[in-house]
């Protein structure tokens, strides 16, 4: 199943964003007894087992993601341009299994 981004929103942080989706995440996508229901990573390496995850931190300029049921809070480098990234995260997330 595919997810879509209904809003972006904005936080206190300028290089962080909260997506709020249009529907939740599929359990089975969300927690198992190896995956907790909040997940934060700092690399592709750390999200290695996490497809979601992994695929986002594959977006240019994003440096973390944090994923609970029904958002997600993307964290990007100071340089890096949102627009691009809202894009390039909307792809991805369009084509998430979930």
């Amino acid at each position: 199943m595919s997810h879509s981004i209904v809003e972006f929103q904005t936080t206190p942080n300028p290089n962080a964003l909260k997506c709020i989706l249009d529907r939740p995440l599929a359990p089975a996508s969300i927690a198992s007894s190896e995956r907790p229901a909040l997940r934060s990573f700092r690399s592709a390496g750390e999200a290695a087992s996490d497809p979601l995850a992994r695929a986002l931190l594959g977006v240019a300029g994003l440096t973390s993601v944090l994923i609970a049921d029904g958002w997600i809070t993307i964290n990007k480098s100071p340089a890096a341009a949102w627009p691009s990234i809202k894009k390039e995260v909307q792809r991805v997330l369009a084509g998430a299994a979930g």
